[in-house]
């Protein structure tokens, strides 16, 4: 719904849609600027020689483009492919992404109060852009951190409203680590020492499971809100369970699974 009724600025980075490919250039609409057509020129596409220009680009695929030069008074934009790098077109996609959850949120808010979303979105739009980039990031502000609408001048029974959505719509973010732990007791009440030094797995904040998945193997998963509070977490956990199976006499290791699995 944030159409931008000007130019881009030199340097911006927009996300456009492939028009039309010729041999030596290619077409390409700014979505955020009213549908405003840019022309990226082969040597702006990729870095070195290209044989096919179609070997790169498709019609009506989305991408990521830097803005070269802006000429308002004839109209031309002259954008670049090559000069976008992956974290750059990262960036702009969940950019992108996120400004569109916050038009969802709004849609829904639009329905109960049988209004237009876009004249909800213009409302709040209006409100928040002068101190925050975006209006996803305005509710992610309001959601997790108690920002209030009613102080950057949205009206009273509006901003109750938005709020209490975007609380039930926009969580925290979570980080997950997780690992094996194989542990073994020869004693004569091994099992009630295993159960003992999982209990040592408990005591942290952080949210843990853990599942036996046989051979004396318990998978372990920690989930928390920022990866240094998960990592240190992890660290007490399995300080804690190792230690009290190795000071029972059994034995014990942890292996740590990467991408939280």
């Amino acid at each position: 719904m944030l159409k931008q009724s000007e130019f881009p600025a030199e340097e911006e980075l927009v996300l456009c849609t492939v028009t039309g490919i010729n041999p030596h250039s290619v077409f390409a609409t700014l979505d955020e600027y009213g549908k405003r057509t840019g022309l990226v020129h082969i040597s702006e596409v990729a870095p070195g020689r290209i044989r096919n220009i179609r070997d790169y680009v498709k019609e009506g695929k989305k991408i990521v483009c830097k803005v070269l030069r802006v000429d308002k008074e004839k109209g031309h934009i002259d954008l670049s492919i090559r000069r976008v790098n992956e974290t750059q077109k990262r960036e702009k996609t969940n950019q992108i992404k996120e400004e569109q959850l916050a038009e969802k949120i709004l849609e829904q808010l639009a329905k109960t109060r049988n209004e237009e979303p876009a004249a909800l979105y213009a409302q709040l739009s209006e409100k928040v852009l002068t101190n925050y980039t975006g209006v996803y990031a305005c509710l992610v502000d309001v959601a997790l951190h108690d920002a209030s609408l009613e102080k950057l001048g949205v009206e009273k029974t509006f901003a109750k409203q938005v709020t209490d959505l975007v609380k039930e719509r926009i969580k925290p973010p979570e980080v997950k680590v997780a690992g094996d732990f194989k542990l073994q007791s020869y004693a004569a009440n091994g099992i009630e020492l295993i159960k003992k030094a999982l209990e040592r797995a408990k005591e942290t904040q952080a949210k843990t499971t853990l599942v036996y998945t046989g051979a004396g193997t318990y998978h372990l998963t920690i989930i928390a809100e920022e990866y240094k509070e998960a990592e240190r977490a992890l660290k007490k956990i399995t300080e804690n369970v190792l230690t009290s199976i190795h000071k029972d006499k059994g034995t014990g290791t942890f292996t740590r699974h990467e991408g939280g699995k």
